[in-house]
């Protein structure tokens, strides 16, 4: 089985690839204190259809690039657009 994240797009300036954060909040070890944590991964759009601000949902997949190992599966909410 292959992995499945939900993210926020933060970057969509590169052709056909995506900067994804996923936060995710844990507690501290020794403080006990909750913290937020993010992972940033690099994803690939094919057709370029997630923009910035979109909450989206990737798979994991074979290497692409140095640091792309995931795919766009679709986009589950769109940003609001400034008009």
């Amino acid at each position: 089985m292959k992995k499945t994240l939900t993210g926020v797009v933060t970057s969509d300036k590169a052709n056909k690839s995506l900067r994804v954060e996923i936060e995710r909040r844990y507690r501290h070890a020794r403080y006990g204190k909750i913290v937020r944590g993010r992972t940033v991964c690099h994803v690939h759009d094919e057709g370029n259809t997630a923009s910035q601000g979109d909450v989206v949902e990737i798979i994991e997949s074979r290497p692409r690039s140095k640091t792309k190992r995931w795919d766009l599966v679709r986009v589950v909410k769109a940003a609001m657009k400034e008009a």
